[in-house]
């Protein structure tokens, strides 16, 4: 019987992206409330163009945020200052904001659960406990034992190499650099397990004049050399899978990219779902995570089904799991849970499923305390989840991240000794 081949392709930006702008943005007025009150509630949409960021959205809380200059340290951070503004510029863009408080008719059913508010139904003693689901909707968690991460290999390279984009920026190896970028690896893959790298694209925005040339055809001689010596091949030497001799490299394969970031293209929060979750590996629900805070189950159930994902790979009860969430507005429990496997489970999928019930409380108080997820940004500085919003929420490594955690691996791993045993 032949192998199947095939190719699999993920991407990454940078934080230089005019939609990662965006994300970030979201995110640091989500850090900025959440460390002054931790029970703020914040659905804040950013959109950025040439000369301008509108902050839209629905805020509840008892403390008051400095939404513009937030906007500007934000986008000074990322880099969009002075020589390398590239036409958007943290200092001089318009910063408009049209902020209203959270609908009631939403705060009621999060504040008091479906649960809670049924005669029939138990109250816990802390009102806080009953909090039902920010909204209706499915997320998604993925693992896979790929990498040692547990994430998908495309994405896991493509990140790494935009991150890498942004590190030789900001040291000044590559000094001509400016912050807008893009990765995307392709992956062949034979009988379901990663053998080699196809392709590996990067396009990156640059100045006008690259070390004295303005000459495109030399610009892109001297990006292609400096792109592979101190990205890609810097990426790849802590990489067990590493390109070959028949690799394609495809860098600015446009010929030439000077005008980038919300000047180029018009920006807006959650436009990158498939960079922030599996590269399009997994499915995904449709909902994003920046700006949002911990009720809504759109992030935070999507941060628990990674970590219920995660925990059953690395208790090896399968090679590669999904999980599905399912909830209803103003409801605490999920409407649904689903698991697959796709045949690589070391017990069945419904086995699978009584370990998932058994050990872990998906309603969104219990995965909002279990993950801490309103004293986050307080305990991290004041910066969490803005962090998250460039180089993915899945998989990340070079920070703390609660729902990367493997502590229930050995537990379920203990369960499902178990249920063989009985069989």
């Amino acid at each position: 019987m032949s192998s199947k081949k095939y190719l699999f392709t993920s991407e990454s930006v940078t934080e230089g992206h005019p939609d990662k702008v965006c994300d970030q943005i979201s995110d640091a007025i989500l850090d900025e409330f959440l460390t002054l009150d931790s029970k703020a509630r914040v659905a804040a949409e950013t959109t950025a163009t040439t000369g301008m960021v509108l902050v839209v959205g629905e805020i509840t809380s008892s403390c008051y945020v400095d939404i513009p200059h937030v906007v500007r340290t934000t986008i000074e951070n990322i880099g969009y200052c002075g020589k390398s503004s590239g036409g958007f510029d943290s200092k001089t863009c318009a910063v408009i904001t049209s902020i209203d408080e959270q609908s009631c008719d939403i705060a009621s059913g999060v504040n008091k659960a479906l649960e809670a508010r049924d005669n029939n139904a138990s109250v816990t003693k802390d009102e806080s406990e009953n909090i039902g689901a920010g909204d209706q909707g499915i997320m998604f968690g993925y693992a896979c034992n790929e990498t040692p991460e547990l994430m998908p290999l495309p994405i896991s390279l493509a990140h790494k190499l935009a991150y890498r984009l942004s590190q030789v920026r900001k040291q000044g190896i590559m000094d001509y650099l400016r912050p807008d970028g893009k990765s995307q690896v392709t992956v062949e893959y034979e009988d379901g397990k990663p053998v080699r790298i196809d392709t590996i694209v990067i396009s990156t925005q640059h100045d006008e004049v690259i070390n004295g040339y303005e000459d495109n055809i030399k610009i892109q001689e001297i990006l292609r050399r400096d792109i592979i010596e101190n990205v890609i091949n810097y990426v790849f030497s802590n990489e067990e899978l590493k390109p070959d001799e028949k690799t394609k490299y495809l860098i600015n394969p446009s010929g030439r990219f000077v005008i980038g970031g919300p000047q180029g293209d018009a920006g807006l929060t959650g436009r990158k779902i498939i960079v922030d979750t599996y590269g399009g590996y997994s499915r995904h629900g449709g909902g994003a995570f920046s700006g949002k805070d911990p009720t809504k189950v759109d992030r935070s159930a999507a941060y628990a089904a990674r970590y219920v994902a995660k925990n059953i790979v690395a208790a090896k009860l399968a090679d590669k799991c999904e999980v599905e969430l399912a909830y209803a507005i103003g409801v605490a429990q999920p409407v649904s849970i689903y698991v697959e496997t796709f045949g690589t489970g070391k017990i069945s999928d419904d086995d699978i499923m009584h370990l998932i019930r058994e050990n872990f409380d998906l309603t969104p108080a219990a995965i909002i305390n279990y993950f801490d997820l309103r004293n986050l940004p307080s305990k991290n500085g004041g910066k969490f989840y803005q962090k998250l919003a460039a180089y993915g929420h899945m998989g990340r490594t070079d920070i703390d991240v609660p729902w990367e955690h493997v502590d229930k691996a050995e537990t379920l791993k203990e369960q499902a000794e178990k249920l063989i045993c009985r069989i």
